[in-house]
């Protein structure tokens, strides 16, 4: 496998639709980069959630998920399934993310994602962060849309067991889905591990990516 290095991440963007889909999608390369870089400030953005329990779930999850690190987290309240009738709330709420600060890396859901708050957010994403390293992530679900993605993080065992162990003690609300347990995630993780000659993974999108091969 050839190996990119993107020297120290100093700031991390992290956006989603809803609570736990960046803790799922990208929980254990936020265990590894916090783990890697203390005092790493992550500026995390959900779009759904606010002022319920959804949001407290969500804090103390992101909290775990980025031990060590300077987290800021902001939740709104744009109903769940109805993204694209509050485009401009979610697209302002993007601006407002970018404007905090110059992220080192995005992650974000990816284009090829079904659901529609995914997608959508998706295509807001590289319209505020034009010239940065954006990893889109994936969540394993009902509409079968896993697809081919070409990027991979390494986890540890370690990384990997608490990635799991942490979605299912943070998300309480989430655990009636049939789709939502440690053998679905720690399952997907070992695949992609796979891909990458690893033990376990996260895979990420990427639609653009510029290569330094002077240095």
């Amino acid at each position: 496998m050839i190996g990119l290095r993107p020297g120290r991440v100093r700031r991390i963007a992290a956006l989603a639709a809803h609570c736990d889909d960046i803790a799922i999608g990208a929980g254990g390369t936020l265990l590894t980069v916090c783990a890697a870089h203390p005092g790493v400030r992550v500026d995390a953005l959900v779009l759904s959630g606010g002022g319920t329990e959804r949001e407290d779930e969500e804090r103390a999850a992101l909290a775990a998920f980025c031990p060590g690190a300077d987290l800021r987290l902001t939740v709104l309240k744009l109903p769940d399934g109805r993204l694209p009738a509050h485009w401009d709330e979610a697209k302002n709420a993007v601006e407002e993310l970018r404007a905090a600060g110059d992220p080192d890396l995005v992650v974000a859901p990816h284009r090829g994602d079904l659901h529609q708050d995914h997608r959508g957010l998706a295509e807001l994403v590289p319209t505020a962060f034009r010239d940065h390293l954006v990893l889109g992530y994936e969540i394993v679900k009902w509409d079968g849309d896993l697809g081919r993605p070409a990027v991979y993080q390494p986890l540890t065992p370690a990384a990997a067991e608490e990635k799991v162990a942490l979605l299912q003690s943070h998300y309480p609300s989430q655990r009636h889905r049939p789709w939502y347990d440690p053998e679905a995630f720690l399952g997907l993780a070992r695949i992609r591990g796979i891909e990458c000659h690893a033990r376990y993974a996260e895979a990420f999108h990427v639609d653009k990516l510029t290569l330094d091969l002077e240095n």
